[in-house]
């Protein structure tokens, strides 16, 4: 018995180093400077086609920023999330958290066209998902950082998995779960929910906070009253839904560290804002209240947690594809006849970091 647990310690050590250096090895292989030589000008092509986009829709810098975490939160930061539905493959655009939901499916399609006339075959979907995260971050003067690229495209999407994104109306202790579970710690999930200082969310994602929270038949007890007035009056009881609310009542179309001082006058839109601070004795009150009172540390933390987040899961070398059409994977592609079909998308849809957030 002794002799079998033994073999059975040295072979779990040698898979846990095993699995580990996998994770390492494939984290190394992405490098901000992958393309320099094979689409040296991506990053200004892929800005280019944002900032005439951002012009006539400034929503879009947000949403676009909300398609890569919602694609690393499900099997990594793989462009799965792009995936139409065909025969074999079931899209993840229909879970829940994404259905009616997800924006920014189009421009992403734009932007492919674009790198794939001046560089074909050479950078895959998941890694524009990547870069249009951090030039709408900077777009909308937040900030920069070096993207980690060498990401290669997924060949499947996982519906159950999308199931199951941080959602809107989660307590503290089941966003930290979730986040978790992606190996982000609880500085992650402050500094990334920061990305609600720009973007929208529709009535229906918080409507429940103003009449009926919790069916206590009361409003959410955290909801600064005339705040709660104010909310009243653009989502009646019972009305559609469909009506967009800032998710950053002051600055809307700025990304600055007023999220997080909101979220201490209890004017956070979403219930999932507002946990981070009105949880009593959580630990991310004192991690928002330094977020603040100092932009500099949100921006730096926000940096850090983002390319985190970019090296979930993620594909790379002779794994997955780069896809020549973002929808859809090659062979598919190919048999439909199809090149930079935009999927089908709400304009009445939320933007933000934290799913159905």
């Amino acid at each position: 018995m002794m002799s079998f647990l033994s073999s059975f310690k040295v072979v779990a050590l040698c898979y846990g180093l095993f699995v580990f250096g996998v994770f390492l090895s494939s984290e190394a292989q992405l490098d901000p400077s992958f393309y320099n030589k094979t689409c040296p000008n991506v990053h200004s092509i892929v800005r280019e086609v944002i900032n005439n986009v951002s012009k006539t829709d400034p929503r879009m810098p947000a949403s676009l920023l909300r398609l890569h975490f919602h694609d690393c939160f499900v099997q990594g930061c793989d462009g799965s999330l792009l995936l139409n539905n065909t025969a074999t493959i079931v899209s993840e655009q229909q879970a829940r958290p994404n259905n009616n939901s997800i924006r920014g499916l189009d421009v992403v399609n734009q932007i492919k066209t674009a790198v794939e006339n001046a560089c074909p075959g050479i950078v895959s979907c998941a890694d524009i998902l990547a870069l249009a995260a951090e030039i709408s971050s900077v777009l909308d003067q937040g900030p920069d950082w070096k993207v980690q690229l060498g990401r290669r495209d997924s060949l499947t999407a996982n519906i159950t998995l999308a199931q199951n994104l941080p959602g809107p109306s989660l307590t503290l202790d089941q966003l930290k779960a979730r986040f978790t579970a992606q190996g982000l710690n609880t500085t992650d999930l402050v500094a990334l929910s920061g990305a609600h200082t720009f973007g929208r969310a529709r009535c229906s994602l918080f409507v429940g906070r103003l009449y009926n929270f919790s069916n206590t038949g009361n409003p959410d007890p955290s909801l600064n009253s005339s705040y709660l007035q104010t909310l009243r009056s653009l989502c009646p009881n019972g009305g559609p839904g469909t009506t967009v609310a800032n998710l950053d009542l002051t600055t809307p179309d700025t990304f600055d560290k007023n999220y997080y001082s909101n979220l201490q006058v209890h004017k956070g839109l979403l219930q999932s804002d507002q946990e981070l601070f009105s949880t009593s004795g959580a630990d991310t009150i004192d991690i928002v209240n330094k977020f603040s009172s100092d932009q500099n540390a949100f921006f730096e933390a926000f940096k850090a947690s983002m390319i985190k987040m970019g090296n979930i899961g993620v594909l790379t070398g002779t794994q997955g594809e780069i896809r020549k059409q973002c929808n859809f994977i090659n062979s598919q592609s190919a048999q439909l006849g199809l090149y930079n079909v935009a999927s089908k998308e709400s304009s009445s849809s939320e933007d933000g970091m934290v799913s159905s957030i």
